[in-house]
Order: structure tokens, then sequence, then C-alpha cells
């Protein structure tokens, strides 16, 4: 979905026009030809479906007028015009437009509505109010917005926004959170194993195919010449995980879900895991990532960007280069030394440190990025590329590992830019 008002999005999720017949014939029956009517009028709307000749009634009439509140009426869609708008300026007309439209509209267009009033009616300032948060549909883009709005935010909305935030994080945890632990749980045992294990700590299955070719067929056995084992399960740390976060404001949703794999890698006794926050000064929230909500709500999204700071604070924390893994988080438009960021990245590699660099941490791909710095990554051998928050926790098992990072084919989420 888009803001442009040719993709409105309601058309799609609930009305489906018939297009195989443009025009009555001798077999269609006359609710065929209303209900078909009906479907062009929803889809039109506005001066444009008068020539239908069909009049919106009950919910349809809702429908319709939720849809010309927002995107307007009287007026072509995707002509390039502004669009008319009827949500006024008080909130309690906002209050019951939003009310509207999660009665008559699925969770899914909500959410693109939402944004869309927020984008072209400028009504982001009226979320500082209690009673608008406890009206909208809570989603990833509403809490960079509300973030965004966290220094203007009044004490009695920040109780109620710290509550929509905890929600859209606990749908967040409720969907990552067992499969992160338990593919970096594997990840870490595998990256543990030794050549001379203990009996109880072999790893029988890869011991046998390693020594298949010393299978005895006369004894019906495998002479195991190598033993292959996991080192033995304690709670010292095995890794240590640098997040680097870009707090600019085009990254608010990779802010949110990267605050959240924080604290999931933060509850793995066997990590040790820093997260870092960086516009033109460098923030450690470290001490707070056992709330994801205290970690969002002491970032301020916007403001410049300084990369080789945020890394040169970074780099001055590794204490072993050779377990470490830094991911940095940003879209790579450095306000500060160029030259200084490239150096810092190939001397941690040079170092042992696992270093990958996601131009975005999102379900809708990779922002606007500067490709140039994304080229020199990638010719050092650090991959930079937009990955999904599925994908992230095979990344960062990968990065564990010490195997090339899985990065999809194609032109997708997750697509290499090299």
């Amino acid at each position: 979905m888009t803001n442009d008002a040719s993709a409105l999005p309601t058309t799609a999720d609930t009305i489906t026009p018939d297009t195989t017949a443009d025009a009555p014939t001798g077999d269609t029956s006359a609710d065929e030809r209303d209900e078909r009517l009906r479907r062009w009028r929803m889809v039109l709307g506005g001066e444009s479906a008068d020539g239908t000749g069909h009049a919106l009634s009950g919910r349809d009439a809702a429908m319709d007028g939720a849809l010309s509140a927002l995107y307007g009426a009287g007026k072509e869609r995707g002509g390039g015009t502004d669009r008319s708008a009827g949500l006024g300026a008080s909130a309690p007309s906002v209050a019951r437009w939003l009310g509207d439209i999660r009665t008559y509209f699925p969770s899914s267009v909500v959410q693109v509505m939402q944004r869309d009033a927020i984008d072209r009616l400028g009504i982001a300032a009226l979320l500082l109010e209690p009673e608008m948060l406890e009206a909208v549909e809570a989603d990833v883009h509403l809490v960079g917005t509300l973030l965004s709005l966290n220094k203007a935010m009044p004490e009695t909305t920040r109780e109620t926004a710290r509550a929509v935030v905890r929600k859209v994080v606990q749908d967040i945890e409720k969907r990552l959170a067992t499969r992160t632990r338990a593919t970096l749980s594997g990840a870490l045992d595998r990256s543990a194993r030794i050549s001379r294990p203990r009996h109880r700590d072999i790893d029988w299955d890869r011991t046998i195919r390693a020594n298949l070719k010393n299978y005895l067929p006369e004894h019906g056995t495998v002479v195991p010449e190598r033993l292959i084992g996991y080192g033995r399960a304690s709670q010292s740390v095995k890794k240590e995980v640098v997040l680097c976060i870009d707090q600019s404001g085009s990254m608010a949703a990779s802010v949110v879900y990267a605050s959240v794999f924080g604290a999931v890698l933060a509850s793995m006794r066997s990590i040790a895991t820093r997260l870092v926050v960086f516009d033109t000064a460098v923030v450690d929230l470290t001490d707070q990532l056992d709330d994801p909500v205290d970690v969002l709500f002491g970032t301020q999204l916007g403001g410049g960007t300084d990369i080789n700071r945020a890394l040169a604070y970074c780099q001055s924390r590794i204490t072993r280069p050779a377990d470490t893994v830094v991911v940095l988080i940003s879209d790579l438009y450095e306000g500060g030394i160029r030259d200084g960021m490239l150096k810092r990245v190939a001397a941690m590699k040079a170092s042992g440190v696992q270093f990958v660099a996601l131009l975005a941490l999102s379900d809708e791909g990779a922002p606007a990025y500067d490709r140039e710095h994304a080229a020199a990554l990638a010719a050092l051998g650090a991959p930079a590329f937009a990955c999904t928050p599925d994908l992230f926790p095979e990344v960062m098992a990968a990065a564990i590992e010490k195997r090339p990072i899985p990065v999809p084919d194609g032109d997708l989420p997750g697509t290499p830019l090299m």
C-alpha cells in the first residue's frame, strides 16, 4: 500500500469490482447489475462515481465517508493534485474517525490509513492526547511516530504511550523470541565443538559421519579415529554481540525491532550483549536491555549521523575480537569521517570481529541508502543488505559460527547491495 490516492487500501481489501463485463447483457439480472454498480461506486468514490447512478447507504455510505474524510472527494484519484481532507483539526473528530475505520476495515488497512492520516494531515500532535492513543491501532510505525514525539510528550500522555509501545513490543517478542533463542543456542553449541570431547559431550551424529570411511563391514561398526563433540555446557559467556543502531528518522522501524532483539539476546547468559544508539552523539543503552520499552524511550529519532564516532565507541568496548559480532544497523549516510568509518570496519575485521551491516531491520526492505558506502563495506568483506526480522536469527547464527551470511538472492528484503 502507498499514500497515493490511486492505490486506496480499502478497495482491494473490501470491495472487488467485477471487471469481466463492462455493460449489462440480456442474461444479467437486475440484482447483478446493481451489485456491479455498487462495487464500482465504492471503488471510484466522490464525483467520479456520479456516472454509476448508484447511491450508497448504510455501511457502504459510512465506509465511503471514512475514505473521503482522509483522501478527499471531488477530485480525480491519482491525478497528482492535492486532495481535500475532512477530518478537521479537533481531537474529537479524529477520534470518531479512528473508531469508524476500526469498525469498517480490517486491521492491516486501518494501519495504512492511520499512517496516511499522520503523513497527509499533520495530526501527529494529536497523538499526544491519551484518548487519541487509546483509539489507534498500534503497530511498529505508530511506535516510531510516538518515539519521534517523545520529547514533546506531556506526563499525562507518557504512561498511555508506554502502554501502546509495550503492546507492540510484546507482540514482536511473542512472534520472534522463541525461534531466536533456539537458533542462536544451536549456533553457540556448534561453535563450541571440540575435537577431544569427553564421552558425554560427543556429538555422535557428526562423529559417525566424519568416520564413515572407517566402517568395518565384518564387524558392523565404525572405527572413530576423530571424535567431534560439544564443549561442556556452562554459564560462561561464549560470544559478545554489539548492536550499533542508527536512530535517524528513517530508521524508526529498525530501532523498534533491534531493541526487541537486543532484549532477547541479553536474556541469553552465553551472549554478552551491548546496545548502542547514535546520531551525532553516541548513547549506550546496555543497562536498559532488560526492558526494550525503556530502550525505545531512551532513543531520540531524528538528527544527524556520525557512524565513525559510533563505531569508535563500539570498538573501544571490544575485549574478545575473535568472539565478537558487531551489527551496524544504518542506511550508511555518513555525516562524520567516511574514511575513518571504513578504516574502523577494516581494523575490526582484521582483529577477528565478525561485522555485519544491515541497511534496515524491518519488513519493508531497504530504505534509501548510501550505495557508495555499501559497496565499500562489501569490498571489505562486510555484507550490507536489508534484513527482515524473520531472517535476523539466521543472520546472527551464521555470524556466530563464522560461516557465510544467508542473504537471499533477488530484489527482496535481504538482498545484498554490492
